[in-house]
């Protein structure tokens, strides 16, 4: 049964394919364009069509805090066509697109280079390829029969009747027929340009279809025949050296057209072999090799490098005419905490990594590459600024800080182009996996391997103890902090009625005061004074003074009765800043159970039973019986050493 699935999946798809192969005349052609005039659209127009049909999100900041705290009042535009694959480079994604916009108009873009710089495992070559795979998937296009470069069979109409077809069939025509069907057309079809047979073709990154690469090359042997294609010697002395027939149109320039030209490491060559870009970008034709006239060119260039070569190769002023004919874009690392774990959760996804990944630990991981790559601030330490970046809202001793993230921005000019890459952290990842005995990592052991790794890294001492000091301070603090919170969640659940009566002791207590009322004991019925030595163990767990409990509790009764005015119910969770002081009160109960887990040998039935319902509850919130045991004791190691 499954055979013939697939025997009927693959003879659909042949279907498919023959039903979409056109193959006419150029009449019959004409026909076509005239029912849909994009299909002769150019190169940048093509591409900037496939990147915004699957849609944009224009998101609007000023309807969600975080990205305003980010971003200000800009207008971010999200692109599906990325979507998924790259992260925390919006800006520079929304970048590429206007420049496909402005070449798409026929602005001075379409005579430029797409130049993208940045440090290593920024996205360069990732962005390069997805902008390839695109071409590969688009619709297939209309070309000459048997022409080498793919060409626009309007090409084919003589320079005076141009003007009148355009207005015919509503298009723009550019462009001369190239040397070979210019033969074929006066020596095989008379110049009866109406017969000439026009056929449509796919693109293909692996068969050079639409899609030239052009790796660096030897600077002793640059020969310009990659790029333009060759004189075939062995049609030397069957034709005159001037004819098209001993062409062989197969450099970079010649396949690319219609589509896509990428140089990779594009300044590690000699600025004479990189020549032909200017005419390609400014002229739009390219050299014939032997003696041929000039041939047209319509593509897209793309060039990427590491930024050590841009800066060598800008800082010579005899490189004027091609830096002249790029349009640079920077591609930095991601700034984000939660956008760089999404790059991570992605890779690991497409990986065949089946390890168990405890919580926190691609987000202790992600805390480094960033910090690695953050400039120095006066104004914060490193984990606020990151906190910031993030889109986090500060909170300092019960007030927000207001630190103006465009301040800390401009405080530097080059911040996401140096730091550590993300294939340094997935291979601290790998590390960490093939030196576990468990199947499971966790944030304590990809913090060691990272340390590991960042003493083998070959750079300066000063570098080296900076990073050093991130891990075994600034995120190791960071780390204990988001610990000891999530155990003490784990405890209080298993405990909540412990928290819900500390919660409604201090409701009635606090009332009392506000209210200058008594308390009624529940068991004797006795009226008592409300309790305020009970009432500041509870608000002093929150940094809450003398002078300014009494405001506390008035905003705590205040919120108390509009909750139950508006038909609310009051718990635990009610009032967030009473909740924190009722955890942290808590957290004392914690750190006698991890002591208790370490030191004593014996549990009694209680501790037993606490300890139980504590480790359940964090299996619930991701954590296996491995990493559970490893935590909890490395909580008890470090957290509450008192």
């Amino acid at each position: 049964m499954e055979k013939r699935d697939l025997s009927a999946i693959i003879r659909q798809d042949r279907e498919e394919h023959k039903s979409k192969k056109f193959e006419g005349t150029f009449l019959d052609y004409l026909d076509i364009v005239k029912n849909d005039p994009e299909i002769p659209m150019f190169a940048h127009q093509r591409m900037h069509k496939l990147i915004t049909e699957p849609g944009v999100e224009a998101i609007k900041t000023d309807e969600n805090p975080r990205l305003r705290r980010i971003y200000g009042n800009d207008i971010i535009k999200k692109y599906k066509f990325f979507d998924g694959e790259f992260f925390g480079i919006d800006k520079t994604i929304m970048k590429i697109v206007r420049y496909f916009h402005s070449a798409a108009m026929a602005g001075e873009e379409a005579r430029q280079v797409l130049y993208l710089v940045g440090p290593v495992g920024a996205g360069k070559s990732s962005l390069m390829e997805a902008i390839k795979r695109s071409l590969e998937m688009c619709p297939p296009i209309y070309v000459l029969k048997g022409c080498p470069i793919r060409e626009e069979p309007l090409h084919l109409v003589p320079k005076h009747l141009r003007k009148e077809f355009e207005e015919i069939l509503d298009v723009r025509i550019e462009g001369d027929l190239c040397p070979v069907c210019r033969y074929r057309l006066k020596n095989e079809l008379n110049g009866e340009y109406e017969k000439f047979p026009v056929t449509t073709v796919d693109f293909s990154i692996r068969s050079r279809k639409g899609i030239g690469v052009v790796p660096p090359v030897d600077p002793n042997n640059q020969d310009t025949s990659v790029l333009i294609g060759s004189v075939d010697i062995s049609k030397i002395d069957l034709y005159p050296e001037d004819d098209p027939r001993v062409l062989s149109l197969n450099g970079a320039f010649n396949v690319g057209n219609r589509g896509i030209v990428e140089f990779i490491e594009v300044f590690k060559n000699e600025t004479e072999y990189l020549h032909t870009m200017i005419t390609a970008t400014q002229e739009k034709s390219i050299p014939s090799p032997g003696k041929g006239s000039m041939i047209y060119f319509d593509g897209i260039i793309l060039a990427h490098s590491n930024e050590a070569e841009w800066n060598k190769f800008k800082s010579d002023h005899t490189n004027e005419a091609i830096l002249d004919r790029i349009v640079k874009i920077e591609v930095p690392y991601c700034l984000e905490l939660n956008e760089e774990i999404k790059i991570y959760e992605k890779i690991l996804k497409k990986s065949k990594f089946n390890a168990h990944i405890a919580p926190h630990t691609i987000e202790i991981a992600s805390m480094f590459a960033i910090l690695s790559r953050l400039s120095p601030s006066n104004k914060v330490d490193p984990i606020t600024k990151l906190k910031i970046y993030n889109g986090e809202e500060i909170v300092e001793k019960g007030m927000t800080r207001k630190v103006d993230v465009f301040e800390l921005r401009e405080e530097t000019q080059r911040e996401g182009m140096t730091g550590i890459s993300t294939r340094f952290i997935m291979k601290s990842l790998d590390i960490t996996l093939s030196e576990s005995d468990h199947n499971c990592i966790n944030p304590i052991s990809v913090m060691e391997t990272l340390v590991k790794s960042v003493k083998e890294m070959a750079i300066g001492d000063e570098e080296k103890e900076r990073y050093l000091r991130f891990i075994q301070d600034s995120i190791k603090k960071e780390y204990n902090k988001i610990l000891e919170k999530e155990i003490t969640k784990a405890f209080i659940h298993g405990y909540r009625e412990q928290a819900e009566s500390l919660f409604n002791n201090y409701l009635d207590h606090a009332e009392a005061y506000v209210n200058k009322t008594k308390i009624k004991d529940r068991n004797t019925g006795e009226e008592l004074e409300p309790d305020e030595k009970f009432l500041r163990s509870i608000e002093e767990q929150i940094g809450i003074t003398d002078t300014a409990a009494k405001g506390f509790r008035a905003d705590v009764t205040a919120y108390m009765f509009y909750v139950l005015r508006n038909g609310g119910k009051l718990d635990f969770n009610s009032y967030e800043p009473l909740k924190e002081a009722i955890e942290k009160k808590l957290t004392a109960s914690v750190k006698e159970l991890s002591r208790v887990i370490t030191q004593a040998k014996v549990r009694d039935k209680e501790q037993g039973s606490k300890f139980d319902t504590m480790v359940e509850e964090m299996k619930k919130n991701g954590y296996c019986d491995h990493c559970c045991n490893v935590i909890l004791k490395y909580a008890a190691n470090n957290l509450w050493k008192d």
